[in-house]
């Protein structure tokens, strides 16, 4: 880990320098840590969201860490055939190969450093598995899957799949090179990733190398999160009074308003992990009443039982013959 990255770290464009005299660093709200649990046929991810209020979340529903796992022989497992509506899910693969097949026509391999973008909106029925040889073989797996709520005037909206290869993500870098940015969604500090969302949001993988500092510019307008996926480190003080709170692997930091993110990594790390990787994320809340339902992620519980009516009627889509 990660998968998309650079050999001379100085040839990106830099992120703009923050003067911390007149900007705000954004405070930490809370810091929460991830149960760990099972998802679909038995792979092991971590619960990042778990604890924290949906208020607080919002455009977001929910996130799991699949993996970082070093699957052995026969121990590769995906999901079944399962519904959605109401929402996008986001399949962020950092290492190994996940499979995606929906019952639009859409689908694909997703591979180190790729991520699927799939818009559930009105319905639509999908897969997601490991090809047929990592099961044989078994191998690393490790990513994230996000859910990214719809406003209640695209609930019904069209479904829609992309598919955004790794050489896709947009590269920036800290002034002095000691983190790099990976942007998926959205736009940071006038750097456009490639996702196109609905909802309008930022999405980022950055990794901090030991005893380095990222200052990341970010929408005043947007909420923000910080979740550790690997390392330690600290967020939330640029020196101005505040006090940092210390996060770990699979933590999730909550932060209040200002005008950047600070992220600092710890300057040892595990032998496992040779930097701080985090995901950061945040959008415009959507404020709307949100009526959840395992796989639908709708406003009121009456459209949440017409969900459920008119996936069993089979008005989601049909399981392809192949």
């Amino acid at each position: 880990m990660p998968a998309v990255t650079v050999d001379d770290i100085l040839q990106v464009a830099a992120l703009s320098l923050v003067d911390t005299a007149i900007s705000q660093s954004r405070p930490v709200v809370s810091i929460t840590t991830a149960p760990s649990g099972y998802e679909g046929e038995g792979f092991p991810v971590r619960r990042a969201f778990y604890g924290v209020d949906q208020s607080v979340l919002d455009p977001f529903i929910m996130m799991d860490q699949m993996g970082e796992v070093d699957y052995a022989p026969g121990e590769p497992k995906g999901t079944p055939w399962h519904p959605h509506r109401g929402f996008e899910t986001v399949t962020y693969i950092i290492d190994g190969i996940f499979e995606h097949q929906d019952s639009m026509g859409g689908g694909g391999v997703i591979a180190n450093g790729a991520t699927q973008w799939m818009t559930a909106g009105c319905g639509i029925l999908h897969i997601e598995r490991p090809p047929e040889h990592l099961v044989a073989s078994g191998g690393l797996f490790h990513g994230i899957q996000l859910w990214v709520n719809l406003p209640a005037d695209l609930k019904m909206t069209a479904p829609r799949y992309q598919n955004l290869e790794p050489d896709r993500v947009v590269l920036t870098r800290s002034t002095d090179g000691g983190a790099l940015v990976r942007v998926i969604a959205g736009e940071v500090d006038g750097f456009a990733g490639p996702g196109t969302t609905h909802t309008p949001i930022a999405l980022a993988h950055a990794t901090v190398a030991p005893g380095a500092q990222l200052h990341l510019p970010w929408n005043p307008a947007y909420n923000a999160l910080v979740y550790v996926l690997a390392g330690r480190g600290s967020v939330g003080s640029n020196g101005d009074g505040q006090t940092a709170a210390t996060f770990k692997t699979g933590q999730l930091a909550v932060l209040g308003a200002g005008d950047f993110i600070a992220v600092s990594a710890d300057s040892e790390q595990d032998l496992a992990t040779p930097a701080l990787e985090v995901l950061v994320l945040g959008g415009v809340p959507i404020g709307q009443p949100v009526a959840w339902m395992g796989p639908f992620v709708m406003n009121t519980q009456d459209q949440l039982r017409q969900a459920i009516e008119d996936f069993q009627a089979g008005r989601m889509g049909q399981i392809p013959d192949n």
